[in-house]
């Protein structure tokens, strides 16, 4: 929020703006880039776009290219916001050509990445989502807000929401997975900590919830593909995160790349004004997805470039990211007069006052050489950076195997395993591989008889190697899955087991007799029912970030005790895609009889559940109580940690309403809660829930709540919950 008088000092500012420099205030651009392309950053990005150059080339290049910092066009107000632009020196240097050398000196706004991390990379936010920490996820985004700010940034493009229930969809990698409750407690963490109480403070970053609205339901899980759903499950299902977004003051949110029945996000005036700015609220900026205006052309809903900048500002389109558009039409647009000035002044209103909530115009140049080099990679952050994938990973199957004893012969294979880059995940921009440490390197310093092998070369499995090492070793642990740029933007996956060399090594190796534990080192839950029947123990360890062998070791040691939960379902195969907890309950489910839901030749039910994971520990549950009454559902239960080592558990409850007007899901995340246990202690759990969040949408698109019979499930994991009944009256 501004005061009054920071208003005021806008519209002064608009008062005197001419109409080229307002439009300026819209453009966001990132610098020319001069070196072995001799391209724009634009045009890098359709060149990675278009496949021409890799994913990895295209941050190789910016990092390397000599840069045209594009001083004239800041002198003379013609950009308002860069975009992939990094270092203190740097950014001041724009910066004091907008503040001292241009007509009003009006401040620059820096824009980036930062997905999870900085220069410290913590976990994916799918990693992340499995730890079910709320504390957890605040202080990761608030040590990333540190680095980041430092170097410059003002704005991040994060934190991305998009329930995601297709693991084909490559972008299922950035958000906290399937269920809509635990995006939108994600949402409201990840916001909090990017901007704290004040995100004028120097390190403190604007937050940008993405992307509204449904792009994790692109059909088939194909990236930037169409969608097609009713606006009951886009009230239930995908908006609920960015509501919560909203309520705790997120600055700003960028608009899929996808339509929405039809009609593209970016233009989308119901989506964009009757849902996101009247019905939840929401009165900061609209930033657009790279290029995602000049692409309303592709969508076959504007007719050329032009008709889609007005298409764009109508709909509430504030900042234009990369294409050009605005800054190319708008000025013609107004001349013509098939747009007002005024809804150009109202538009540039947002971008100045986004800045003014930064505290730009009172202090524009918020870092420094020196405080960005004490502040990048300070020791507590690798620390949160380990505790995170510590937290993150989920064991998945151990057939008291784990933990391996330090004085055991241990075999390690895997090309993985000794990569350390790769442990960074998709959307690290800034992350340097020599940052990494690798599952070779961590499991070295723990065990002392450890022997490393590859295993594949060229693309298929060395079964001397193989042998060799199973003659040499009492444990193999082989580490598995999908390397980083086979998730994220642009990497959906037709197929999603494991690359074919891997599941094969993983058979030769379990034809060795040897135990196995694999590891798995992915951006997406993987089709595994082989690997899940046949290899004594799973750790799933997902691209860890820059500790990620560090905490792989301890864990398969057993000095940390595994505590992460499946934020997202693993199917049987990718056919059974898509694949999520929560749907809604059919008047055929699964069993027995041929006529019912199910497939022939798979099970129905995923390999691993949401909410599943194991623990070196067992969480026994007892005295399920609920009872409706002041508007509230309350409900307890008591766990016990009934094993032989200390350990923390996450509870979690889940209601299903038994009779209803529309038809609801079969189990519904309402709560959960981490707990902390010494072995042998017991404790009370409470949870209470408001009756309106029992609530749905009708036909006719009210949301009520019915009185009526409701089922209450609370446990470690959703297929091992107690059950009770309790009658809303």
């Amino acid at each position: 929020m501004i005061t009054e008088k920071q208003h005021e000092q806008i519209i002064s500012l608009l008062n005197q703006m001419t109409l080229e420099e307002k439009i300026g205030q819209l453009q966001q651009l990132g610098p020319s880039l001069v070196g072995a392309f001799e391209v724009s950053f634009e045009e890098l990005l359709d060149m990675m776009f278009d496949g021409r150059i890799s994913e990895e080339e295209f941050h190789k290049l910016i990092s390397t290219a000599k840069e045209d910092l594009r001083e004239d066009d800041v002198r003379a107000g013609k950009i308002g916001s860069f975009n992939g632009l990094y270092g203190a020196e740097k950014i001041n240097y724009l910066q004091k050509i907008a503040v001292e050398e241009s007509r009003l000196g009006i401040p620059l706004l820096f824009g980036a990445d930062i997905i999870h991390g900085m220069r410290t990379v913590y976990p994916i936010p799918l990693a992340e989502s499995c730890a079910f920490d709320p504390k957890l996820w605040e202080e990761t985004a608030e040590m990333a807000a540190k680095e980041a700010t430092s170097s410059g940034i003002h704005w991040t493009f994060g934190p991305m929401i998009d329930v995601a229930r297709d693991a084909r969809w490559g972008r299922i990698s950035e958000g906290a997975g399937e269920d809509t409750y635990l995006n939108s407690v994600f949402a409201r963490a990840k916001v909090k900590g990017f901007q704290g109480g004040n995100p004028a403070q120097e390190d403190r970053l604007l937050a940008c919830a993405k992307h509204f609205i449904a792009y994790g339901a692109a059909e088939s899980g194909r990236d930037y593909n169409t969608t097609d759903i009713s606006m009951q499950k886009l009230h239930e299902v995908y908006l609920p995160p960015f509501k919560a977004a909203i309520d705790v003051g997120v600055a700003s949110i960028m608009p899929s790349f996808n339509d929405v029945n039809g009609v593209p996000v970016t233009a989308n005036n119901y989506l964009l004004n009757n849902i996101l700015k009247e019905e939840c609220g929401f009165g900061g900026l609209l930033v657009s997805d790279a290029n995602a205006i000049a692409e309303l052309v592709n969508h076959g809903f504007a007719e050329d470039q032009k008709e889609a900048s007005k298409l764009a500002i109508e709909a509430g389109m504030n900042m234009d990211m990369s294409s050009k558009s605005y800054s190319t039409y708008l000025k013609e647009l107004v001349e013509e007069e098939k747009i007002k000035e005024s809804l150009v002044d109202n538009t540039a209103y947002k971008v100045l006052k986004l800045k003014m909530e930064k505290g730009l115009f009172e202090n524009p140049y918020q870092t420094n050489k020196v405080k960005e080099e004490n502040t990048i990679l300070k020791p507590e952050f690798r620390e949160k950076a380990k505790e995170a994938a510590l937290k993150s990973m989920v064991l998945l199957k151990n057939e008291d195997i784990l933990p391996l004893s330090s004085d055991k012969k241990i075999g390690l294979v895997g090309n993985l395993a000794e990569s350390k880059g790769q442990m960074l995940g998709a959307w690290a921009i800034n992350g340097h591989d020599e940052d990494c440490i690798s599952i070779l390197e961590g499991l070295k310093a723990k065990f002392h008889k450890l022997k490393y092998e590859a295993c594949i070369k060229d693309s298929k499995v060395d079964v001397s190697a193989v042998n060799h090492i199973a003659e040499e070793c009492d444990v193999i642990v082989a580490v598995v899955g999908e390397i980083k740029e086979m998730s994220g933007e642009a990497a959906s996956r037709s197929d999603i087991s494991l690359p074919q060399e891997q599941e094969e090594l993983l058979k030769a190796l379990y034809e060795t007799g040897k135990p196995v534990v694999a590891v798995l080192v992915n951006g997406r839950p993987l089709a595994i029912s082989w690997v899940s029947e046949h290899v004594q123990a799973i750790l799933e360890a997902w691209h860890g970030g820059i500790e990620a062998g560090n905490a792989v070791a301890e864990i398969l040691l057993g000095l940390y005790n595994p505590s992460g939960k499946l934020s997202v379902s693993f199917p049987q195969s990718t056919g059974a895609c898509p694949c999520y907890y929560n749907h809604p309950s059919t008047g055929r489910p699964a069993g027995k009889s041929k006529f019912t839901s199910k497939y022939l030749d798979i099970p129905s039910e995923p390999v691993y559940s949401f909410g599943y994971g194991l623990s070196y520990t067992t969480y026994e549950y007892s005295d399920l109580q609920a009872v409706i009454e002041d508007n509230q559902l309350r409900a307890s239960i008591t766990v016990t940690n009934a094993g032989e080592m200390d350990g923390e558990e996450t509870v979690q409850l889940y209601i299903q309403d038994v009779a209803a007007k529309r038809v609801r899901p079969v189990r519904e995340l309402k709560s959960f809660r981490k707990v902390t246990l010494e072995k042998g202690e017991s404790k009370k759990v409470d949870f209470i829930i408001p009756v309106s969040e029992l609530g749905y949408y009708d036909n006719s698109m009210n949301y009520i709540v019915e009185v009526g019979m409701f089922k209450i499930y609370a446990g470690g994991s959703l297929n091992k919950c107690l059950e009770i009944e309790v009658e809303l009256k």
